[in-house]
């Protein structure tokens, strides 16, 4: 069976010129999100649990269906699941033809490659802010407190359980601060 799912973007709001495409293909079912919004997606979670062996879902574009890497290849894992299939027009993506390297499998080590890159700058960021000698993650902020759980801590009259009840300053920070 084709099946073809829309949802409102920006350039169809009202899904019209995605409605008239998939109409063209013969589509027979047309599927439709009353929203663009990411979260509530009831239409493709319906659509997606009553997929059968053989179906195909077409979109005007991957957009239409997904909204972000990692979406597309949950989608694309259930949708394999299932021996069904997707079209993304645009794209021009069949999952169907299998003609060189499918298509979930490149999404896959696409996705894998974006963590990968946003991993590497994130190091190599954090690097060379240390060699700059600039202080990364959230600034610490001696105030009263801590210097009041650090004069109790080494008064030695008072247990770490006493500390924090007194102070709000929990064993691990006041070990932090004990260490500098």
């Amino acid at each position: 069976m084709l099946i073809g799912y829309i949802r409102p973007n920006e350039d169809d709001l009202d899904c019209n010129i995605q409605r008239t495409i998939l109409m063209k293909l013969h589509c027979e079912t047309i599927v439709s999100e009353e929203h663009s919004s990411a979260k509530r997606r009831t239409q493709l979670d319906n659509m997606m649990n009553t997929l059968d062996r053989g179906d195909k879902i077409v979109v005007t574009n991957l957009f239409a269906l997904a909204d972000s890497t990692r979406h597309l290849v949950e989608l694309l894992e259930i949708i394999n699941g299932k021996g069904a299939f997707l079209h993304s027009l645009k794209e021009d993506i069949d999952t169907h033809h299998h003609s060189g390297y499918p298509f979930y499998d490149i999404v896959k080590h696409l996705l894998e490659f974006q963590s990968d890159v946003i991993s590497e700058k994130t190091k190599k960021g954090l690097s060379e802010a240390k060699q700059k000698g600039i202080t990364t993650g959230r600034p610490r902020k001696p105030d009263e407190n801590v210097k009041r759980a650090i004069i109790m801590y080494q008064s030695k009259k008072y247990s770490l359980a006493e500390i924090k009840n007194e102070t709000g300053i929990s064993k691990s920070t006041l070990y932090r601060y004990l260490e500098n």
